[in-house]
């Protein structure tokens, strides 16, 4: 039987507090120079993630399926949204004594952060872990063990924020791929999420779970409908991110340093 994970449970929701104080605080630093909208949108993202690790937001029951889908909803695909577009790594990059900024450049391009910036990476960790949790015992695993609940959550916000990085992130990347790869795989997660929602609704997925027919439906609703919400956002965003990218590389093909200024890596894109 699915029980309430009590809100603020664990590590997670000091983590947002402390995200979105040192956030404020770098953008605070560099007031003049920093576009108010982007602390906008981290701080919009901070507060869906805060209210996606509550289950008090929820009309439902906490341990309600419709509850759980909610907070998939909030934190793994709206709050990202909000995070990433943010440009946290671009603020820190500005925020950081050059040593320290070139130093955290270095390591946007090893090969663990190669592997990470690959799309059907980032792909594979978003649309597997969904099909992994709901097409397994693991969902049910996860309605009696608090601990491995937050993991499922810390999953969920980490390859959210992943994928919208890799899709239409502002901030610096090892290799941004191609526009038309970018659609490509957005199509591609937007299609398996439609399809699990609806073997969700059909009662295909969840074993061993104990779910009613009421609640899996309305969850299945919530996924397919306000995902496609989520998922036209992001697509927006990609979109937002097309034009910036021809004059990133001619400055790179007029010989300077990739990404590299005082310290700082650039997306190619308007901060």
């Amino acid at each position: 039987m699915s029980h309430a994970h009590p809100a603020g449970d664990g590590l997670l929701p000091v983590l947002v507090l402390a995200g979105a104080l040192g956030y404020d605080a770098m953008a605070s630093l560099g007031r003049r120079h920093w576009p108010w909208w982007r602390s906008a949108l981290f701080l919009t993202g901070a507060a869906l993630l805060a209210a996606g690790l509550d289950p008090a937001v929820s009309p439902w029951p906490a341990g309600d399926f419709r509850t759980h889908a909610l907070q998939h909803l909030l934190a793994g695909m709206l709050a990202p949204l909000g995070l990433v577009l943010g440009a946290p790594v671009t603020l820190l990059l500005r925020t950081v004594p050059a040593p320290t900024g070139r130093r955290l450049t270095r390591l946007l391009h090893t090969r663990p952060a190669r592997l990470l910036g690959r799309p059907w990476t980032a792909l594979a960790l978003t649309s597997g872990g969904l099909i992994a949790l709901y097409g397994t015992p693991l969902y049910a695993a996860t309605t009696r063990d608090p601990g491995l609940h937050e993991l499922v959550h810390a999953h969920m916000l980490l390859a959210g924020c992943l994928f919208t990085w890799v899709v239409a992130g502002p901030d610096p990347a090892p290799r941004r791929p191609a526009v038309r790869v970018r659609l490509v795989v957005l199509g591609v997660a937007i299609a398996v999420h439609a399809t699990l929602a609806q073997l969700l609704y059909a009662g295909l997925f969840l074993p061993g779970a104990t779910v009613t027919a009421a609640q899996r439906h309305g969850g299945a609703a919530l996924m397919y409908y306000a995902g496609d919400i989520a998922e036209l956002l992001l697509a927006f965003a990609l979109v937002t991110t097309w034009r910036p990218v021809p004059a990133r590389r001619s400055r790179e093909r007029a010989g300077d340093a990739p990404g590299l200024s005082r310290g700082r890596l650039c997306s190619g894109q308007e901060a």
